[in-house]
């Protein structure tokens, strides 16, 4: 292993990556400013809540710093790791979720975390987990080819490019749906293999690439008129990001059997959302083209790659 564990530097990356994302969303938003919330948490720790509403380019955007400890954890978070039962633990994470008010521009969403566990009379054992995804109502072939080659860049190599994006494709999906929740990005978890200093600097690419990644895709997108056609899919798109968070999202449940704050935990739900009874788009819209050519895993970067 290389480097010795700095739970403080990891702590403070994150605190700073908060500031940084927040600074630039309110500038790229231009009217819409964070509300701060800060909580604490009985069983120990607590974090910070930032939540932007009504703004002019975010109609809902949340961006939430976490650290919790604990005497035991969380059933979710020992599923895929049953030794580690009954261990003590500490977590620290940045969140967020954006839900911009112009259909043209894609929610998205971005996660980097850290864990320690401390089981009785063992090791500490610790790892990172994180990425970022995109969840668009009207998709276009440059944003998504963008977005990728902003991920690939993220990446110390093409492999682990090609497993977390995998990892995302198959994580974002709704099973009961038989659809990706968008056009993916990067997902990882359980990284300790490559050693710390590697895995902080990895985590620390993946938090720095999102805004890269994120705002020119908003500045191509946020003046696109649109009108209450586009209103209603978005709000009907929606619906699936809910069930997605509250079927299968790991975070939300970590949150909620952790104790964490419920309010700042069910940040990532949209405002407005409405669901509609056994609705399917009409053949050749915009809105059946999102079905067709993007809620499943692609090989984006050589797919949508201009051929000259």
């Amino acid at each position: 292993m290389s480097g010795a564990v700095d739970r403080e530097a990891v702590k403070a990356y994150l605190l700073g990556l908060q500031d940084r994302i927040c600074s630039e969303l309110e500038q790229a938003d231009g009217s819409g400013r964070f509300r701060r919330d800060g909580w604490r948490r009985a069983e120990g720790g607590g974090g910070e809540s930032r939540v932007l509403r009504d703004g002019a380019l975010l109609e809902q955007g949340g961006v939430n710093f976490s650290h919790v400890m604990g005497e035991r954890m969380p059933p979710s978070a020992t599923q895929h790791r049953p030794e580690l039962a009954g261990a003590s633990f500490e977590a620290m994470g940045l969140s967020l979720v954006l839900h911009p008010r112009n259909p043209y521009v894609p929610t998205t969403h971005m996660n980097v975390r850290f864990f320690v566990a401390d089981p009785p009379g063992g090791d500490a054992v610790w790892w990172f987990g994180g990425g970022f995804d995109l969840t668009p109502c009207y998709p276009f072939d440059e944003d998504v080819l963008a977005w990728h080659r902003n991920a690939r860049a993220a990446c110390p190599d093409a492999a682990t490019y090609a497993a977390h994006k995998k990892w995302c494709d198959e994580y974002f999906y709704l099973r009961h749906r038989g659809e990706t929740r968008g056009v993916g990005g990067l997902f990882f978890d359980d990284l300790n293999a490559w050693g710390f200093d590697p895995c902080f600097a990895y985590q620390r690419s993946v938090g720095d690439a999102f805004l890269r990644g994120y705002l020119p895709i908003v500045g191509r997108r946020r003046s696109m008129p649109f009108g209450e056609r586009e209103r209603q899919f978005q709000l009907y798109r929606r619906g699936r990001y809910v069930e997605f968070n509250l079927v299968y999202d790991r975070g939300t449940l970590f949150g909620l059997q952790s104790g964490g704050r419920t309010e700042s935990i069910l940040m990532s739900l949209p405002p407005l959302v409405r669901w509609e009874y056994d609705w399917h788009p009409e053949p050749g819209s915009p809105e059946a083209r999102l079905y067709a050519d993007f809620l499943r895993p692609r090989d984006w970067l050589n797919e949508l790659a201009d051929p000259r």
